[in-house]
């Protein structure tokens, strides 16, 4: 399983032998139960969760009580806090699996022995940020320049596959419109 990984991470450094054995040492897969909390708010967090099969997602509760997903994560993406994680302060999410997922959950305290024992994944970590953080600015675009009905067809039309998986209320709450709305739009009748 750690398999997944790895081919990751060739997309962008490339190891040898001796690194990805000391890697693979490191690292080992957790199932996480549909519906699991691995972070909630005001805990910190310390841990990095790579996603080989699953899916995941972070979300607040806002001050109605209304839980408002901030970011999915699938198969080959990261997610974490990661404020929390580099900051060791409380975090202000929820962390949890969408579906049972299988996933490689790297400590800080590994990642930083791994880090200066193989400093080419300072690199690869790197663009996994970068390409996260973009990720987040254009979710961000979205929300400010496009309407509700427009956010849902650029979604899907982006990620046709993804929202057949995902419980539509936390699509909804991703695209930052009501359950009803999203009702509304998949029949037609925006």
């Amino acid at each position: 399983m750690h398999k997944a990984l790895l081919q990751h991470i060739a997309k962008f450094v490339t190891l040898d032998p001796a690194e990805t054995e000391l890697l693979e040492s490191c690292l080992t897969v957790f199932t996480i139960k549909r519906k699991e909390l691995v972070l909630q708010e005001g805990q910190i967090c310390n841990t990095l969760y790579f996603i080989i099969k699953g899916c995941m997602r972070q979300y607040i509760i806002n001050s109605k009580g209304t839980e408002q997903t901030l970011q999915f994560g699938i198969e080959n993406w990261w997610i974490t806090d990661y404020l929390s994680y580099h900051n060791h302060i409380s975090s202000h999410f929820y962390i949890q699996a969408v579906e049972k997922s299988e996933v490689i959950a790297l400590e800080k305290t590994t990642l930083e022995a791994i880090l200066l024992q193989v400093p080419k994944l300072e690199r690869y970590f790197r663009i996994v940020a970068q390409k996260s953080f973009g990720a987040a600015q254009m979710r961000i675009k979205f929300l400010f320049t496009m309407s509700a009905e427009e956010r849902y067809h650029h979604f899907n039309n982006l990620n046709p596959e993804f929202v057949q998986r995902v419980p539509q209320y936390m699509l909804a709450s991703y695209l930052d419109f009501s359950a009803e709305f999203m009702s509304k739009i998949r029949a037609g009748k925006v």
